[in-house]
């Protein structure tokens, strides 16, 4: 039936299966794409259109019934050249990171003040809860609606035009020059590209959490419309398994092998005679389309013996367990001490106070709206393999693949990254998916895509934490810690990923004292496998792990001795004349005002004068509660010699190219991968400033390995500014030295006389006669008429960076919790944050990384667990399962800074990405815990959710009741006089 409806204001014919989106229809009949696919459920938004002027979610609407209907997506909003008011309101509110979502953000917003011209900040939140913004925190985009609101009543379009900025470069809020293009929907994500003769893949996943696959029948499924192949693992040939290359080097430990005999191994692309955690690939389907795809998944045969599962660190170390891998008894892949256990183990027997507890970091998910997805294309006249994908390591991975995985030549691999949307650390590996595509298209002579389903991608990718450290702290009466020792249990599931097996002892075990001065710490990092989902890094990775122990066994101990938690912290912190400090694990912290810190932000939250606030809260039946998390996090990975020493087999060097044009634009390239964090624009405000160029003459080209950069890094471990953004800074010292050499030939002087100015260069002795601009220099060059002898032509650099040791940011955060009596709801009132990330590029920027830092903490502290039941299955596969926190469930963000610049770069630049969650997580519990207090509750688990928080209250009070009642009538029983 030929069905019509008037999409941006033309009117179009479409005819669809009955089982069509509407959402699919946009995108692949009409080429829509800036309306973006998040969950294909209605929970996140991303799909919002305006369906007869009214805000819609495309994926819960069939095509066929749009017949007649006018349909605007992002496309339609504003002219060429403009923004409108909603978004011209987010781009000056720092409101867009990855971007993924901003177009789903604007159609619903756009909606909202079409209702509600004036909506109040409770109004926005919960409007918001439509739209799930994973990154931001939602702090920004509050604002950018609140500012939209007052830009409706002036106009409703805004010219896009770049912006002015006097003064230094570095250090100030440049809005993002990549917003605009986000914005607008005109950003490329993965699921947007498509190549000529593309086909699409399938990939069938296990369903039991441990099997033995005795056949596969794939014929029916072969036999299917549409299907060009179906593959197994007995059709892939000598195609290798994923590597690790993060093994910790000084202890004894048991992996899966690896045919090249030069690292371990991890997963297969295909399982071949077991299956190990209900995700495991099993065979994969490439078809025309998509839907005969997945069609064709549900006809393959597989005869499956289930064996017994374990999903616990603990209990997969008992004899008893099942077995993951011959290589690997009792499935402990090592054990790895840090410190020195003996003096621990004194400080521990001579304290005044011993503190015992375990804390457990549940095991979580980044969740990130945009799923994975990789294309693979091989050329057949030239050999070579190109993948799309939206990773983070663009050229390590492309290694990887050549050398360990397929086994061809390095030069014959490239890897391209479209932007990325979001990552939160998820999208930080060598994937099985991305090795196979590039099979599969050499299998079948044309391109094949796969891209990640809401459902599966909790099984495909990488969870995050799953740690349980039993800790002993141990200190004197008056305050001070003298010994930490913890033994930890780390869950990796069910193989190895690329780098996590060396972060539990690295990243956990060497950060655990925190910022205080503890002289006896040990750790002991046990790593595991389990028939669940392979584990890595997430936001905030080890680090995380780490303050939340450290911080949960401080206010143990400060309730232990009745001292106040805030003072016991300032006892302990390694004070400013203790840099640089060793904390006698590993890391030397380079500068700091920790105590500074700490007193910044009690002082903003009034922490001396809450005892009103309390009574206030009770009155209102809610139970008032305030919580401390203080940390440093290592970050900047990082010194290359360093990290190999900790069994990393890569360097961790920064790199970049700088080139000037001979009309004066400077080209960038740089190693570094942005997913959000507005690197275009900072690593422009660098160049910027070191040339004294405009802003719009700098161009920053990344994600591709074709690039100017033979190899290069990553952005991961907050690294991107302080190192590859250090590399671009010493790119332009180049640039302007060689700048001064060629001046300095062509005015006939010494180099020593010749001074670079902003966009120029000039002799001192004559400054308005010997003076050339940058564009002269770099055009001269460019003919290379008249050089000097032992001068290359063209003005460009390479500046590379390998720190010389890592950089430690640290802060305090404090968080204001009411518990509701009645239901033990958690509301979180208040936080307060005070970072210091030494200096900063772009202010506004940072500030939003730290608002999704916090998000993601409080996420984890109230709301978000993996679950698996006892054959491992997984329970948490949805938005609707695996809750994440919304807006209108966050307070507005009270963000301060101090400045303590490292020694050990020459920006004086820290790391910002993703140190700021460590303390999130521990603040709200800590708060939580503080306002039971009086009920003796003094621990519990990730995440408080409202059952949990009730029955810790129903038992405290209970036991309260309890105690008191026994007092009384012990009281009653005394002789007379006794009590006296």
């Amino acid at each position: 039936m030929d069905r019509t409806l008037t999409l941006n204001g033309a009117e179009l014919h479409f005819d669809v299966e009955p089982r069509t989106l509407l959402v699919d229809l946009i995108r692949e009949e009409f080429g829509r794409t800036g309306t973006k696919v998040g969950c294909e459920t209605g929970e996140c938004g991303a799909c919002t259109v305006l369906l007869n002027g009214k805000a819609v979610k495309s994926c819960m609407v069939l095509a066929a019934q749009a017949d007649g209907v006018t349909v605007t997506t992002i496309e339609g909003l504003g002219e060429a050249g403009s923004l409108t008011a909603v978004q011209d309101a987010m781009w000056e509110e720092h409101a867009v990171q990855d971007g993924f979502t901003a177009p789903g953000l604007v159609m619903s917003v756009t909606d909202l003040l079409s209702r509600n011209p004036d909506p109040t900040e409770a109004e926005i939140r919960r409007w918001l809860d439509g739209n799930l913004e994973r990154v931001t925190g939602y702090h920004n985009v509050v604002a950018a609606v609140e500012s939209a609101a007052r830009k409706r009543k002036q106009s409703d379009s805004w010219k896009i035009e770049p912006e002015v900025v006097s003064g230094d470069m570095v250090g100030a809020s440049v809005r993002p020059t990549e917003a605009p293009s986000m914005l607008r929907g005109e950003t490329d994500y993965i699921g947007d590209v498509s190549l000529p003769g593309m086909v699409h893949a399938a990939i069938l996943r296990s369903p039991h959490g441990h099997a033995q696959i005795n056949g596969i029948d794939k014929a029916a499924a072969a036999a299917m419309p549409g299907v060009i192949g179906v593959f197994t693992a007995a059709d892939l040939g000598f195609v290798m398994p994923l590597p690790v290359i993060w093994v910790p080097t000084d202890v004894e430990s048991h992996w899966p092998p690896h045919p090249s005999g030069m690292v371990p191994g991890g997963q297969s692309l295909l399982a071949s005679d077991r299956v190990r955690f209900v995700g495991d690939q099993v065979a994969v389907v490439v078809a025309e389309t998509v839907q005969q795809a997945n069609d064709a998944l549900q006809a393959i045969k597989v005869d499956y013996e289930v064996l017994p599962a374990v999903v616990d660190a603990e209990e997969a170390l008992k004899r008893s367990a099942p077995q993951l891998h011959d290589s690997v008894p009792n499935n402990l892949c090592m054990t790895a001490p840090l410190g020195d256990k003996a003096a621990a183990d004194a400080a521990i027997a001579e304290a005044e106070v011993v503190v015992e507890e375990t804390i457990r970091n549940q095991r979580i998910m980044a969740n990130t709206v945009e799923a994975r997805g990789a294309i693979g294309a091989y050329d057949a006249d030239t050999g070579d393999y190109t993948l799309w994908t939206n990773v983070q390591p663009v050229n390590p991975i492309r290694l990887l693949i050549a050398l360990y995985v397929l086994g061809v030549p390095y030069n014959k691999v490239r890897v391209v990254a479209p932007a990325i949307g979001s990552s939160l650390g998820a999208k930080g590996y060598l994937f099985a998916d991305g090795p196979l595509m590039l099979w599969l298209s050499k299998a079948v002579g044309r391109p094949v895509k796969w891209l990640d389903t809401r459902s599966s991608y909790p099984r495909s990718t990488p969870h995050g934490r799953d740690h349980v450290a039993h800790a002993t702290l141990a200190g004197s009466r008056d305050g001070k810690i003298s010994a930490l020792s913890v033994r930890g249990y780390n869950n990796l599931g069910a193989y190895p990923v690329i780098n996590a097996p060396g972060s539990p002892r690295t990243l956990i075990g060497q950060s655990v004292t925190g910022a205080y001065d503890i002289a006896n710490p040990y750790y002991e990092a046990n790593l595991v496998f389990t028939n669940t989902s392979p584990t890595g890094p997430v936001r905030g990775s080890g680090r995380a792990e780490a303050i939340y122990l450290i911080e949960r066994m401080i206010d143990r101990y400060a309730g232990e001795i009745g001292m106040d938690p805030a003072e016991v912290r300032r006892i302990n912190m390694v004070k400013p004349g203790q840099f640089p400090y060793d904390n006698h694990l590993g890391w030397m912290y380079d500068s700091g005002d920790y105590p500074g810190a700490l007193d910044k932000a009690l002082e903003t939250v009034g922490y001396d004068d809450l005892d009103a606030r309390r009574a206030d809260s009770r009155a209102r039946g809610k139970r008032l509660g305030v919580g401390i998390g203080s940390y440093v996090a290592a970050a900047g990975v990082g010194p290359s010699a360093i990290m190999g020493s900790k069994g990393l087999v890569s360097g961790t060097w920064g790199s970049a190219y700088i080139g000037v044009e001979p009309s004066g634009e400077v080209s960038v390239t740089t190693g570094a991968q942005p997913h959000g964090q507005s690197q275009v624009t900072t690593f422009s405000q660098i160049v910027a400033q070191e040339l004294g160029v405009p802003l719009e003459a700098v161009t920053v080209k990344h994600s591709d390995t074709n690039g100017a950069l033979y190899y290069s890094q990553a952005s991961y471990g907050s690294r991107s500014l302080s190192v590859e953004g250090v590399a671009v800074y010493n790119a332009c010292q180049l640039i302007k030295e060689k700048a001064r050499q060629h001046a300095a030939h062509l005015f006939h002087c010494p180099v020593d006389a010749v001074e670079y100015g902003p966009a120029k260069v000039f002799a001192r002795f004559a400054p308005d006669q010997a003076v050339m601009t940058l564009q002269q220099i770099a055009f001269t060059l460019w003919l290379g008429w008249d050089l000097a002898e032992g001068m290359t032509p063209g003005l460009e650099a390479k500046g590379f960076f390998d720190p010389p040791e890592f950089n430690y940011p640290y802060g305090t955060h404090v968080a204001i919790v009411e518990v509701d009596e009645q239901t033990g709801h958690v509301e979180l009132v208040r936080y307060v944050a005070v970072n210091d990330f030494g200096n900063v590029v772009n202010p506004k920027v940072v500030d939003a990384q730290s608002h999704g830092n916090i998000a993601l903490g409080v996420g984890q502290a109230l709301y978000e667990a993996v679950r698996y039941d006892e054959t491992g299955a997984l329970l948490t596969d949805s938005y609707s399962t695996y809750p994440i926190v919304r807006a209108s469930e966050l307070p507005s963000f009270e963000l301060l800074r101090t400045v303590t610049p490292t020694p050990n770069n020459p920006l004086g630049a820290k790391g910002a990405g993703d140190v700021s969650n460590p303390p999130v997580a521990p603040a709200v519990v800590n708060a939580v815990c503080d306002a039971l207090s009086d009920l003796g509750v003094t621990s519990l688990d990730m995440p408080l959710q409202p059952h949990t928080i009730w029955r810790a209250m129903s038992s405290g009070a209970a036991s309260a009741g309890a105690g008191a009642a026994s007092a009384a009538a012990g009281a009653a029983s005394e002789p007379a006089g006794a009590a006296s």
